[in-house]
């Protein structure tokens, strides 16, 4: 049976997400135009820069938003624009899947970005309402997909 379009390009978030060099959690983003993958992107230090490590990582210990701003990495959303601008691909109107809700600063640059929906599958900092208004006011939509463990199954 042929798996919903929603599903198949979060498992393959879930799948750039393995790619992700952050010790603390693996993030993985997949934008989306016109049902074809446009870039694709996940956490980790920034090109040329070494991996993070236990010994490196200056937030291993702190909650979720804490210390955010000693992080070394690219958050995957932020990679996925960045690498669509290095191609020259253009990023208005399209769609993000993303494995984790964006941040305060992923959210702008979806926003700029000109990404018209975000999907994604674990709630994050949802709670935060300038980060939701500004969503609501530049008129994204947000879907929660959660993928069932029959599709999980190869």
């Amino acid at each position: 049976m042929r798996i919903d379009v929603d599903v198949y390009f979060m498992k393959i978030a879930r799948l750039v997400s393995e790619r992700s060099t952050c010790v603390k959690q693996q993030v993985g983003a997949v934008l989306v135009k016109d049902n074809h993958i446009i870039a694709t992107g996940y956490n980790g230090a920034p090109k040329g820069i070494p991996h993070c490590t236990i010994d490196t990582c200056l937030r291993l210990n702190s909650k979720s938003l804490e210390e955010s701003h000693h992080c070394r990495g690219v958050h995957a959303e932020q990679n996925t624009i960045v690498q669509a601008a290095f191609h020259g691909t253009s990023t208005e109107n399209s769609v993000i899947y993303t494995t984790h809700f964006p941040c305060m600063s992923c959210t702008k640059i979806l926003i700029n970005a000109g990404v018209k929906e975000i999907i994604y599958e674990e709630e994050y900092d949802m709670d935060n309402e300038v980060k939701m208004r500004l969503l609501q006011d530049a008129g994204i939509r947000m879907r929660q997909v959660t993928i069932t463990q029959q599709e999980q199954e190869p």
